[in-house]
């Protein structure tokens, strides 16, 4: 499509980039959900018929919800092939030219482009922290239930603070009966021990109420102790069975507010295995910056007309994009293993290819 820019104003300019970038973004999205949607069915076809899972469920339990889940995780990568389609196919219309020429600056030439990546954002963000959430809760659900477990039934070596100074400790946790064994509750003011509270097992009954069984606790008041023995007491334990199952695949089943929450809550307990939940926290907010990001770097790499055309520019722009995710996706490795925090791991890849794209903007045709 020819378009004589000396015609048409700055703002006819814009709608025709923006409509051509978000309709090649959603068209491209709309086309991968729809094989991966095909090839996952294939997949669990076997597990649906075999559980007895009804149409219904399939439908609007797990795809309804795979759907805005997957097109979340394949956003950077197609925010990034839609941008190297429709600049390229510019450029080798000779339509950047055109556009440069009439006096259009290379910073100008970026707005269209970056008020589609605000749209791209923020629907990320939105998607991300507020729907697929619930989403996912619904859909780990119906997995969990006709396709494989999920959803633990044991969990060892608890440790937390329940309270201000108060540590709670159980070896091992069984949700079929809702029991711990090998408990103990210590008190402490400041650095001081105060008290140490022993039990075989421990119960939970309803709310904070628990029952503990063959119990021993110890006071200590200077050089003096005192100590009581029991069978069966029941106690307030300011802990819900359901707190004691750290598991990072439960992290994307909470809004941002719920994370956000949840990990102060964590932090204050003493708790450490919240790395899971670190990651998908600050993923949450790193990840809408990928449009940006992948924006810049498209427009400046592919606004040049080259010789190998949008074939060249495709190649090299899946490359990057996939280097991205791929940097994306072991960065966190680095947190995990103590190398640096959850939030630098997270940011990391977002930093090294800002430069990069600061850079390829630097050095694109003006």
């Amino acid at each position: 499509m020819k378009i004589d820019y000396h015609t048409f104003g700055l703002k006819r300019i814009d709608t025709y980039i923006i409509k051509k970038f978000l309709g090649t973004y959603f068209f491209s999205i709309l086309l991968i959900l729809s094989i991966s949607v095909v090839f996952d069915l294939t997949e669990k076809l076997d597990n649906f018929v075999e559980h007895n899972a009804p149409l219904k469920e399939i439908i609007f339990d797990y795809y309804l919800n795979f759907i805005p889940y997957y097109m979340n995780m394949f956003s950077p990568l197609f925010t990034f092939i839609a941008v190297i389609f429709i600049t390229s196919k510019m450029a080798s219309n000779t339509e950047i030219i055109a556009i440069l020429s009439s006096g259009v600056s290379f910073r100008r030439l970026m707005v269209p482009y970056l008020l589609s990546a605000l749209v791209i954002a923020c629907i990320s963000f939105t998607i991300g922290g507020f729907i697929i959430p619930h989403g996912n809760k619904i859909m780990l659900g119906f997995e969990d239930k006709y396709v494989r477990k999920i959803k633990q039934d044991n969990a060892r070596n608890i440790q937390m603070e329940v309270e201000k100074g108060v540590i709670m400790y159980i070896e091992r946790y069984e949700v079929t009966n809702n029991t711990g064994y090998r408990f103990s509750l210590e008190k402490f003011d400041g650095k001081k021990l105060v008290s140490r509270l022993t039990a075989e097992t421990i119960t939970w009954d309803s709310a904070y109420t628990w029952k503990i069984t063959n119990y021993l606790r110890r006071d200590f008041n200077g050089m003096r102790e005192s100590i009581t023995k029991g069978i069966s007491k029941d106690t307030v334990i300011k802990v819900q069975p359901e707190e004691l199952f750290i598991s990072s695949a439960e992290a994307p089943q909470l809004s941002n507010a719920q994370l956000s929450s949840y990990l102060k809550k964590q932090r204050k307990r003493g708790v450490g295995n919240i790395q899971g939940f670190e990651d998908e926290y600050y993923k949450r907010y790193s990840m809408p910056l990928a449009a940006f990001i992948m924006t810049l770097i498209g427009v400046s790499l592919s606004s040049r007309k080259v010789r190998g055309g949008m074939g060249l520019h495709l190649g090299v722009g899946l490359a990057l994009s996939s280097i991205y995710i791929l940097f994306s996706t072991m960065s966190t490795s680095f947190s995990v293993s103590g190398a640096m925090s959850a939030f630098n791991a997270v940011w990391l890849p977002n930093v090294v290819f800002i430069l990069i794209g600061i850079y390829l903007y630097q050095t694109a045709p003006k």
